[in-house]
């Protein structure tokens, strides 16, 4: 069922078209990234640990914004 209905939304076209725009963007993004991997290094140095962190304390509140309510 679905690949009939796949058939009539997708032409040849199209799926050449997204397939190469996915594998340009994929590119794109991995020469982008190797380049900024130098400035990242320097001006973001120990992000991760501050998101993981972050994320943390958002759901510590979440659970005791929980335990207060009830």
């Amino acid at each position: 069922m679905f690949i009939l209905i796949a058939a009539k939304m997708f032409t040849t076209g199209r799926i050449i078209f997204a397939s190469l725009f996915v594998i340009a963007f994929i590119v794109l993004m991995y020469f982008s990234y190797k380049k900024d991997a130098k400035n990242n290094k320097k001006h973001y140095q120990n992000g991760a640990l501050y998101v993981a962190i972050g994320i943390a304390v958002v759901i510590a509140l979440l659970f005791l914004s929980k335990l207060l309510t009830k």
